[in-house]
């Protein structure tokens, strides 16, 4: 992976901060923030996070960090919005918040009522002593991080520069571990995530964003001395059969369905998709999980697999299946939550065609391509992964956890007639 920084492209972010009254670290963060974004092999569709601490002219100390509903390629300073660090410093030696309780005192510590809601890993960037912080999905370390007994490799390939951090669920708990295994690494440049991603941080813009890079590139080095080849992002350029299209569509238009009022497929067929959905054991490998959690809750947590001639009586059957096993799953995973849930619709969001290609679905074509294009990369990180190792994710229950969190459920309550 190569760097993209460019010194006359920082010095006209910076440039532009300080017209706009905004100081040089946030002109530096959102630049940063655009060329982490600006890489699919980073990043995807509102992945990854960004911050940066600052001091205000009253010299009130706070931190500027990714607001929900921004995409790090397309950032701009609203969608970096400032937060004073006093109080979420505090809750690190405080009682365990929930998240609702956890989201109030973001909000709370907002300079602008109206701004976003920061991050939800704002704690942990704001636990970290450092001026900017960067965190990212990449392929590369996806394809690493699913693998069963990871720490001694980590330990081989970055010596004491990561600290491993076990997997924990994204929020206060994540915040809190994390923060405690860098107190125990001090000397550390950055967190390796188990199943999860990868955090680095720096007091300069710059060498946060390489060490990212660096750390980033170690991986892929370590996939090729096993003999994987990782790739880049890849086109479609396999050819689509109109028929099962049609009779896809036709079958998720029926009543009941969240796609009555309309259904699009975001169709492809890479090479990396295509190796995939060759495998044998395919649907198997479907069913351990996604490769980083957040994905869960745009493409579910397994795909629908279906054979390249499937005719309208094997895909009702594979529909009525898929709803089949996720009653269970939430049946079986809901029962054990100490908070009531509210089940999600039971339709596939992912429908795999053996040996040929996949269809991302959505009730608009942007959450489609969304699908699509997290499918692209899921794919190779999978296809590296299983080259590697064995793809191991996240277990079901995490799995379950991260689709039915409550900062979710929450927006199902408030929609809801």
């Amino acid at each position: 992976m190569k760097s993209r920084w460019n010194d006359e492209d920082a010095a006209r972010y910076v440039e532009a901060a300080l017209e706009a009254g905004q100081s040089e670290a946030l002109g530096l963060r959102i630049y940063t923030s655009r060329i982490i974004g600006g890489d699919p092999d980073l990043v995807l569709h509102g992945g990854g996070n960004t911050s940066a601490k600052v001091t205000a002219a009253d010299g009130e100390a706070l931190m500027h960090i990714k607001g929900s509903g921004w995409d790090l390629d397309t950032i701009e300073a609203p969608g970096l919005p400032a937060v004073r660090l006093a109080p979420l410093l505090e809750a690190r030696d405080g009682p365990k918040l929930s998240d609702p309780d956890m989201v109030a005192l973001l909000r709370a510590s907002l300079i602008e009522a109206d701004a976003p809601n920061p991050s939800v890993e704002a704690l942990l960037h704001a636990f970290l002593p450092f001026a900017f912080v960067d965190h990212t999905h990449a392929t590369a370390i996806l394809a690493l991080a699913d693998q069963p007994d990871m720490r001694d490799t980590i330990k081989r390939v970055y010596g004491d520069r990561l600290a491993y951090v076990p997997y924990v669920m994204p929020g206060f708990d994540l915040s809190i571990v994390a923060d405690r295994i860098y107190r125990d690494h001090p000397g550390c440049e950055g967190l390796w995530l188990e199943n999860h991603g990868l955090f680095t941080f720096a007091n300069d813009a710059r060498a946060s964003y390489e060490l990212m890079i660096e750390f980033v590139t170690m991986a892929e080095e370590e996939l090729a001395r096993a003999g994987v080849a990782l790739g880049g992002p890849q086109q479609s350029d396999g050819a689509e059969d109109a028929g099962l299209r049609a009779r896809l569509e036709k079958a998720l238009a029926r009543d009941g369905s969240p796609f009555a009022k309309g259904v699009f497929l975001d169709y492809r067929s890479t090479a990396a998709i295509r190796e995939h959905a060759a495998k044998s054991n395919v649907e198997a490998i479907g069913l351990r999980g996604t490769v980083t959690p957040d994905h869960v809750i745009r493409i579910k947590p397994w795909p629908m697999v279906l054979a390249p001639d499937a005719d309208d009586a094997a895909i009702d059957a594979a529909l009525a299946a898929y709803a089949e096993r996720y009653r269970a799953y939430f049946t079986r995973n809901a029962a054990r939550t100490n908070e009531p849930k509210r089940m999600l619709d039971v339709y596939p969001r992912v429908v795999l065609v053996r040996g040929k290609g996949i269809y991302a679905l959505g009730a608009n074509a942007k959450a489609a391509k969304i699908g699509g294009d997290l499918c692209e990369q899921a794919t190779r990180a999978i296809n590296a992964a299983e080259a590697y190792g064995r793809f191991t994710p996240i277990g079901e229950a995490d799995l379950f956890d991260m689709e039915y969190w409550s900062l979710e459920q929450a927006k199902l309550a408030v929609s809801a007639p």
